[in-house]
């Protein structure tokens, strides 16, 4: 089984350039033929938030035809860029989202691994949270199926990167504890997937691994030292895919070259 990955996207209206700088419809349109000239292909596609720019319906429309293409289903979850009315409005066809406004959290149970999604999207603010209530839904979720090997995907990450600028916005602290005891709890979750940073590490973290996906979009500039959020503009376009071999997960990052 192989689940590709796809993260902040960033799609904007037609004819409009990310930071003045970047055509993120036409670099997401590369992802996209490259994922379909894959073989085998995968069997689904994670969009983990940061879907579009500004959380709007126009952008949504763009980026609907954008993964138009892509022949296997794809799950969407929010990020802080998104807006979950006008998300799930854009997808009424994808029945495993809530109605408008709500939380968009669930699970896929038809495959080899089984998916679950969490939204981190705090309305107003650029860090994330997770509540109580999905929390607990999480936990049950986990404790239903102890022997299916399960990942977790979502947008904002519970580990720090060591980029001061996203680790200030990434999984508030409270979160990230609270989500760490309920996996600690689970030797079955195979993976935490995240967005959100635009560059791609891997750490271990409460006996499972967090890895985050670079950006379809722009990738940021590894610096420890930076104040200030900087972005790399000579890294290309690029997504993850995840392998499940019958033991376990394989992380591969795949970069999207070719014209910016």
């Amino acid at each position: 089984m192989i689940v590709a990955q796809i993260s902040d996207l960033h799609i904007g209206e037609k004819g409009t350039l990310a930071y003045d700088r970047f055509d993120t419809g036409a670099r997401l349109a590369r992802c996209v033929a490259h994922l379909r000239g894959l073989r085998p292909q995968p069997d689904v596609v994670l969009a983990t938030g940061d879907l579009v720019n500004n959380g709007g319906a126009g952008e949504y429309r763009v980026l609907r035809e954008l993964l138009a293409p892509l022949p296997m289903p794809v799950y969407v979850i929010p990020g802080n860029h998104d807006e979950r009315g006008a998300l799930c409005n854009a997808f009424p066809d994808h029945a495993y989202l809530p109605q408008p406004g709500a939380p968009v959290h669930y699970v896929v149970e038809a495959l080899p691994v089984r998916l679950i999604g969490l939204d981190t999207v705090v309305p107003g603010a650029t860090g994330g949270a997770l509540d109580a209530a999905q929390l607990d839904w999480l936990d049950a979720q986990l404790a239903a199926q102890r022997d299916r090997a399960t990942l977790i995907f979502m947008h904002h990450p519970p580990v720090a990167s060591g980029i001061r600028s996203m680790d200030a916005i990434a999984l508030d602290a409270q979160s990230a504890a609270r989500l760490g005891a309920v996996v600690s709890r689970y030797r079955h979750v195979e993976l935490i997937t995240c967005g959100h940073v635009h560059r791609a590490f891997q750490a271990r973290w409460h006996g499972t691994t967090v890895s985050v996906c670079p950006s379809t979009a722009f990738q940021g500039v590894l610096d420890f030292a930076a104040e200030r959020y900087n972005i790399c503009g000579d890294e290309p376009p690029a997504y993850q895919l995840h392998c499940w071999n019958g033991a376990g997960l394989l992380t591969h990052t795949v970069s999207v070259m070719g014209e910016s």
